[in-house]
């Protein structure tokens, strides 16, 4: 009756004032604090001098909950391990332990680390901030529940809103917090979101390279599908507003979610299929891809050009077969390709021993060669138990496994979680060595620091931020070739640089591309109203008519 009386109240008055009305009374009832939920986040952690914190969607795919309002919500449950974002959590480790071993840089102060898998989804993103803000144990001794963030700096998140979720968080505080994959504008604006960094470049710049590639082929007659969510819809929005100035008609604009039902990605697909264009721009994050190509491949769907953006255009999204048959001939914009020293030869030593008892670890252990370890325990909170299956002996060889944990060797989010990392170390080095800094460290001072940031990296690429914390922006150029072995392989042909002078930042090499339908060759010419556009295949001749964007009828 009494909760009754108060939600209904809650209907007329903000739940947060009773909330302020009832906290003096809970802590005159009860001398201590009492954490509230269960601790079912899964992560990897060490301790250290300074903590940072680090959000990475290693799992994908959240069960559906019953949020009734009733009980206390049961354990989340994440279905898709990722083996490239546990990479990125490997990789955090990787850089953080090379710093504790320079002793130029930081010297006697040691990094540590508080990593959560956050399963790509804004409300666990947001815990795991609040877990950051103020870590408590199932009891805390001060009465009050005042702590001060147990982590310096925050790296993350794994995807746009996610990050909009965190930043928006944390503002308050001034806690710094740098992305290596979230790319929305609306990231860049200083007044909402003070203490937001990223090492990958804003969308702004990737949709001004997407729209001169678009240009540069002559394509004025496209179709278009984005991720419903922050990173599609703002990133499109700005990709249709520069391309219309272009003089480019848009057949469709579609928008999907890997949340969306099975009929709507039905409905998507065969916009696809019945739309006037095959030249499809795809400004989608990887998993929401993924589910679109592979209802593409189920329906045998082919000869679509795809262009891509940078969060799925350097993924594999499907079996090697399929790729071949469904990408080949796509192009896009990439984050540039590096190698880093000692990573590969770091992650080759990743083993369950050397994380005692860790079950992402452990998890990452069993998916990689299809067994179960036996000294650990087969269940967690969030995970459901695991069916009978060939034990792991632990004498397995990650060398072995064939996963994009293991066989990639030249990378490029990745190197943005390194470049992020060492980013907030040397803004600590600077601090610690110009301030006077007593028990804890101040926020609004790394800020500073974090902003007036500048380092060469160990392959001699040169990283600061621009006033709203972006990176110098620079992409390649990819196309989808096929390989020797029936896939393909991702060749680079060109680079943007947004740094460069006016007409100066487009280079591509035309003459070593593969297209789609096997295309070598376009030319044009106008005629009255209308674009003619000849293709010359090896195969085939055909000519696409692309009318002014304000005439109805189009034909091919």
């Amino acid at each position: 009756m009494e909760l009754q009386l108060l939600l209904t109240m809650c209907r007329l008055i903000p739940c947060w004032f009773f909330l302020l009305l009832l906290a003096p009374t809970c802590l005159l009832k009860k001398p201590s604090c009492w954490r509230w939920g269960t601790d079912d986040l899964l992560g990897v952690s060490k301790d250290g001098d300074i903590l940072l914190g680090g959000i990475f969607s290693v799992h994908a795919n959240v069960e559906p909950q019953d949020l009734s309002f009733e009980t206390q919500p049961k354990p989340i449950v994440c279905k898709t391990f990722r083996y490239r974002l546990f990479r990125f959590v490997m990789t955090m480790i990787f850089a953080i332990e090379e710093i504790n071993r320079d002793d130029q840089l930081l010297p006697n102060v040691s990094l540590g680390y508080r990593i959560y898998d956050t399963c790509g989804t804004p409300p666990i993103s947001v815990k795991a901030a609040f877990d950051f803000l103020n870590r408590l144990g199932k009891i805390a001794s001060n009465p009050t529940c005042k702590r001060v963030p147990n982590v310096s700096a925050i790296i993350g998140d794994s995807g746009s809103s996610q990050s909009l979720a965190v930043a928006d968080l944390i503002s308050t505080f001034r806690i710094p917090m740098v992305s290596y994959v979230s790319t929305c504008v609306c990231l860049s604006n200083r007044k909402e979101y003070p203490s937001f960094f990223r090492t990958i470049p804003s969308d702004y710049f990737q949709v001004r390279a997407l729209a001169q590639l678009v240009n540069h082929f002559g394509w004025t007659w496209i179709g278009t599908i984005k991720s419903d969510d922050d990173y599609g819809n703002f990133g499109m929005q700005a990709f249709l507003k520069i391309v219309r100035s272009l003089g480019v008609c848009i057949a469709f604009s579609d928008s999907f979610h890997k949340s969306y039902s099975k009929e709507k990605l039905l409905k998507t697909i065969d916009t696809i299929k019945t739309a006037s264009t095959t030249v499809v721009v795809a400004f989608l994050s990887q998993s929401d891809m993924a589910i679109l190509l592979r209802q593409i491949a189920l329906q045998n769907v082919t000869g679509i050009q795809w262009i891509g953006s940078e969060a799925w255009i350097t993924t594999f999204p499907l079996p090697p077969a399929e790729s071949r048959r469904f990408l080949t001939g796509a192009i896009g914009i990439a984050i540039r390709k590096v190698h880093l020293p000692g990573l590969k030869e770091f992650l080759m030593q990743v083993h369950p021993s050397l994380f005692p008892g860790n079950l992402l670890v452990k998890e990452f252990w069993e998916k990689s060669f299809s067994c179960t370890l036996e000294n650990m325990e087969n269940k967690t909170a969030g995970r459901k138990p695991k069916s009978e299956s060939q034990r792991c002996t632990a004498k397995e060889e990650l060398r072995a496994a064939q996963n994009i944990f293991t066989t990639v060797t030249e990378y490029r989010v990745t190197y943005n979680v390194y470049k992020a990392t060492y980013a907030i170390a040397h803004a600590l080095h600077n601090m610690l060595t110009c301030e006077t800094v007593n028990q804890s460290i101040s926020f609004q001072k790394l800020l500073y620091y974090l902003q007036t940031v500048k380092f060469t990296t160990k392959i001699g690429e040169t990283v600061s931020f621009d006033e709203n914390g972006d990176p110098v922006p620079t992409y390649d150029i990819v196309n989808w070739q096929p390989d020797a072995f029936g896939s393909t392989k991702i060749v680079t042909v060109g680079y943007y640089d947004g740094s460069a002078l006016p007409g100066q930042e487009f280079v591509i090499n035309k003459d070593e591309m593969i297209w789609t339908g096997a295309q070598v060759k376009m030319f044009t010419h106008d005629h009255p109203n209308k674009t003619i556009q000849y293709y010359i295949t090896e195969d085939v001749h055909s000519d696409h008519v692309a009318y002014d964007c304000s005439l109805k009828n189009r034909s091919n």
